[in-house]
This record gives structure tokens, sequence and C-alpha cells, in this order.
């Protein structure tokens, strides 16, 4: 992996992270999605006008399908995200979804992608499979007064398959089919607003609610998030899918200190030691 392209993962990686946070403060479900996807509809408008503009980029072969498939995936991680995070702790639901994707990312490179990767890379997969064995086990026992539900470690691992196939997608559209990635990181907002509007509309007290106390987090996510994918699709244009999507994990050490910093989340050792054996497996996959 050249430095540029893990100089962009590790900045996606911070910014990843950190919406993670707001969007579990929030304690929302769909309603926040939408908002956060309207958000970023609003915020990538702009850029990809003057995308236009400058290179009109292609819009015509395969591309409305892989901006519609998009659309669909990311749909599906959002809210499974989101309900993973209302279910269990961030400490928990993120490093086991975070864990899981690159992963199941990697096989399917090499089976779908024809990607070859080294035995380094294999023994980094498995170093981050045993980690995600033992944060579900861990993720069933007591802590305190309170066992976490095993809905969320399984919500976590339904979201790392969503992370896996859309990062296979979102690869084959960048590298092979030509999709700008700024098009591609709007037709995913853009899917948002518009499958979960008809719901929105019939929930709209519920929106507009979580709108006047949580307008900042939402504000925040809507740009963070669209602004850390698109760091990842600039790199995936020129680095194979194995190596991207497993370094992009570095997300999990952030995700797992500041659920205890922030979150005053419990059993944050034994999670940042097994978060700590996932980043060792992270940067096998990145340099073999």
């Amino acid at each position: 992996m050249t430095a540029g392209a893990l100089s962009l993962i590790l900045v996606a990686a911070v910014l990843h992270a950190t919406w993670n946070l707001l969007a579990k403060r929030s304690d929302a479900g769909p309603e926040f999605v939408w908002l956060v996807g309207v958000t970023s509809v609003v915020v990538c408008t702009a850029p990809l006008v003057v995308l236009f503009v400058i290179t009109t980029p292609s819009f015509g072969g395969l591309v409305p399908l892989f901006l519609v498939g998009t659309a669909l995936l990311h749909l599906g991680y959002y809210l499974t995200l989101q309900r993973g995070y209302q279910a269990g702790d961030l400490s928990l639901v993120y490093p086991l979804a975070r864990g899981t994707g690159p992963v199941l990312a990697m096989i399917g490179a090499v089976l779908i992608l024809d990607e070859r990767p080294s035995l380094l890379v294999v023994g980094g997969a498995g170093l981050i499979a045993v980690s995600v064995l033992a944060l579900a086990v861990e993720g069933g026992r007591p802590s305190g007064e309170r066992a976490t539900p095993m809905r969320a470690v399984m919500l976590a691992l339904l979201t790392g398959l969503f992370i896996a196939s859309y990062s296979l997608w979102d690869k084959y559209a960048v590298s092979t089919v030509a999709v700008s990635p700024l098009m591609l990181v709007w037709a995913s907002a853009l899917g948002r607003g518009t499958l979960l509007a008809p719901r929105m509309w019939a929930r709209r007290r519920v929106v507009r609610d979580l709108w006047a106390r949580s307008r900042r987090e939402i504000i925040a996510v809507g740009v963070l998030d669209p602004l850390a994918y698109l760091l990842v699709l600039v790199a995936l244009r020129f680095t194979p899918v194995s190596h991207v999507a497993p370094a992009r994990e570095i997300s999990i050490l952030f995700g797992i200190l500041i659920g205890s910093r922030f979150l005053g989340e419990q059993k944050a050792g034994r999670r940042l030691s097994f978060g700590g054996v996932m980043v060792l497996g992270v940067i096998a996959l990145a340099v073999g």
C-alpha cells in the first residue's frame, strides 16, 4: 500500500470513529439515518455540480446500476448499525462491525475480484477473525448488573456483512466502471433520503423532535460521514480492496477508546486488548 493511500485511510478512520460517537449519542433509529442522509445530500450537491461543470463525468452504461446498488447497500448498513447502537455499547458494536467487514471483504475480493493476497494478508485476516470471535463471546457476559443483549452482537455482525458488500461493490464501481467517488457518495445519501422519506413523513413529529434536540450531531455526521468515505473511495481507485478494507479498521481502537472515555462504557480494557489484536491483523493486511 502506498503512503498516499495509507494517509487517506488514517484520516478517514479518525473521521469515521468521530461520527460514530455522535451517532451512538443520538440514541435514535431510522429518523437519525434519514436526517443525516438529507444533510449529506445538501453538503455533497454543490461539489457535485462543480464536478459536472469541470469534468463532465460519465453517467451512462453501468453507472446508474452501481449508483442504485450502493444506495441500497449503504441504506442497509446505516439502519443496521444504528439499531446495533440502540442495543449495545459503542465499544462492542463498533469493533465487531468494523472487524468482521474486512475479513469478509478480503474473501470476496479473492472470489469475485480475483485478487491474490499474500500469506501475511491471510494471517492478518485470521487475527481479525479471532478477535471478532473473542469480542462476540465477551459481549454476552454480564457487565455490572446488565448483560449485553446478543441482539447487539448479531446486529454488529450483520453490519460487518454490509460493510464487506459495499466495499466490494464500490471498489468495482470506482476502479472498473469509473464512477466518480463523489457521485457514489452523493447517491448513497440520496438513496437514504428518498427510500426512507415515506416512513419519515408518517413519523414527522418524531423527526422534528429529533432535529430539535440533536441538530448539531446530525449536521456534524452529515458532513463527516461522506467526507470520510470519499477519502476511502479515492484510495480504492488505485489500491486493492483486500488492503484498503482492513486498513480502514484502525478506527477500531478509536471507537473503543471513545466509548470508554466519552460514554463511560464498561469492559473497555478487555475490548481494547481484543481491538489491539485486530489492529495487528490490520497492519499485516496493509503491508502484506
